[in-house]
């Protein structure tokens, strides 16, 4: 497993990954890594610094993936039918009687998201730590399950529940047990836990790049591995197949082309594990194709379609059965465009002479709703420095390069940790990147990423006129990052 070859040994062209790289690269694409196997080798391996081979990502809703298999684990060992009624294995579950419609609601129904609805609010913002007991005790409107496709994260949640329920261990202790210890992989893997310390299991599967390539390669095997079958051939089929229908909007979407068990359709004939920020494996099996990647496109979903679009038509389209011959001025070109490639950043000019006013010039801030009083520019020199604030939380500092990434770490406290949801006490903060572009001489723009177990990115853009500056901040984080939402006029301390 994770031979490396050619791209032309895997019947594509060294030229074909390039263009895909640069295409990444030119459309601003935050990628940390990607790969690309024929059969059980891989061809192409590529890390965004400071990413490499060994960092443990996370995988946000790739984990419900995870967790549908593990349901087809259990239905092997005889411990539940995917047709049985999920409420039937809850009732310390519930206050009182079931809800009408989730009487009806299926296992399979769960697993197709053709569910009754969430009838919780968003888990972060309710008092209830047990997403489970929340899921099936709230008071939203429901209807009738198996029928229309609708996206229910916290459904996953309650699946992953029943899993540790019926195992009696963790989602990963099981998943170990039955499927990653005899394929030896996933060895450093984590998963995140919730308030009540089930594992979070919509979201929160922290691997290696080649850890989640390696699952894909399980299901391209309907569930085979060196042999030995780890899961039922039937089970798997089924999962990968499309049983609902996720086409919720007119237009063509090359990643809504079907749905099966906590696993999407996709566009030539594939299937993919979907997760937040584009971490995406997406298999293909009529061609022994497999490609994953993990990255931070947060806010936006301009990347996630043109990714599966040039799958489809660069990949899936051009591959051939056998070895094509092979470019080597073009492999040595794409080595050193992978040795090459970094973090990305934000860019704008390589200078401005309002650098020299601007710096350590103090801006008293009016009120605003993220409670930042002051801030300064402090600069070492036109190619780094910092950017200095005062929150409710007291003075903050954040260095950040000019172009370029400076790492470090972000500077406000309270953010959760090992449990989602969970307020640190202990001083616990992420590790983050931050680049400045001036856009203008007058305008500036700060782009922080949080690169840890959380991922998240907030841009503040600065423009001053006179003595005065108007700021607006804006975020796309899962639950951090809120004191960095919106935005402040300032004014030059007298």
């Amino acid at each position: 497993m994770f031979e490396r070859i050619t791209p032309e040994s895997a019947g594509i062209s060294t030229r074909t990954v390039i263009d895909f790289i640069k295409k990444l690269e030119k459309r601003g694409a935050c990628m940390h890594g990607v790969l690309f196997m024929k059969g059980d080798k891989i061809f192409t391996e590529a890390y965004w610094k400071p990413f490499d081979k060994d960092f443990c990502h996370r995988m946000y809703s790739q984990t419900k993936s995870f967790v549908g298999i593990a349901i087809g684990l259990l239905q092997d060992e005889g411990k539940l039918s995917i047709n049985d009624k999920i409420v039937d294995y809850f009732p310390e579950k519930l206050d009182g009687e079931a809800l009408r419609y989730h009487k009806e609601l299926t296992i399979k129904d769960m697993l197709t998201m053709s569910t009754a609805g969430d009838s919780s609010p968003y888990w972060f913002f309710i008092e209830d730590k047990d997403r489970t007991h929340a899921y099936f005790n709230g008071n939203r409107p429901l209807h009738p399950s198996g029928t229309i496709w609708e996206y229910d994260s916290t459904g996953s949640q309650v699946l992953c529940s029943l899993v540790e329920k019926l195992s009696g261990k963790s989602l990963l202790a099981y998943m170990k047990e039955k499927l990653f210890d005899k394929m030896g992989v996933f060895g450093n893997a984590t998963v995140l836990k919730t308030r009540n310390e089930d594992s979070w299991g919509d979201s929160a599967m922290i691997c290696t790049l080649r850890d989640i390539a390696a699952f894909g390669r399980l299901l391209m095997n309907n569930g085979e591995w060196n042999g030995e079958s780890l899961i039922s051939e039937q089970y798997v089929k089924e999962a990968t197949s499309k049983i609902a229908n996720n086409a919720y909007a007119p237009h063509y979407s090359a990643y809504h082309q079907g749905y099966g068990y906590q696993i999407w359709r996709v566009s030539g004939n594939g299937f993919a594990f979907n997760g937040m920020g584009d971490q995406l494996t997406v298999c293909f099996p009529d061609k022994d194709l497999i490609f994953a990647c993990i990255a931070d496109n947060q806010g936006t979903n301009v990347i996630r379609e043109m990714i599966y679009q040039a799958l489809e038509d660069e990949f899936v389209d051009k591959i051939k059965d056998e070895p094509i011959s092979e470019n080597k001025t073009a492999q040595r070109e794409l080595d050193k465009l992978i040795a090459s490639l970094s973090l990305f950043s934000v860019q704008g000019n390589a200078d401005s002479p309002f650098r020299h006013e601007l710096d350590g010039k103090e801006y008293v801030c009016n009120e605003n709703k993220m409670g930042i009083t002051r801030f300064s520019f402090v600069f070492n020199d036109a190619k780094s420095g910092e950017f200095r604030y005062t929150n409710a939380q007291g003075d903050k500092v954040i260095p950040f390069g000019v172009n370029r990434n400076v790492f470090g770490k972000f500077p406000q406290f309270g953010y959760s940790n090992e449990h989602g949801g969970t307020v640190t006490t202990d001083g616990f903060t992420y590790n983050d990147a931050v680049s400045l572009a001036w856009l203008k001489d007058n305008e500036i723009l700060i782009y922080v990423q949080i690169i840890d177990r959380y991922f998240g990115n907030m841009n503040a853009r600065f423009a001053f006129k006179g003595d005065e500056v108007y700021a607006t901040f804006r975020k796309n984080a899962e639950d951090f990052l809120k004191e960095y939402e919106g935005s402040l006029v300032g004014k030059v301390k007298t």
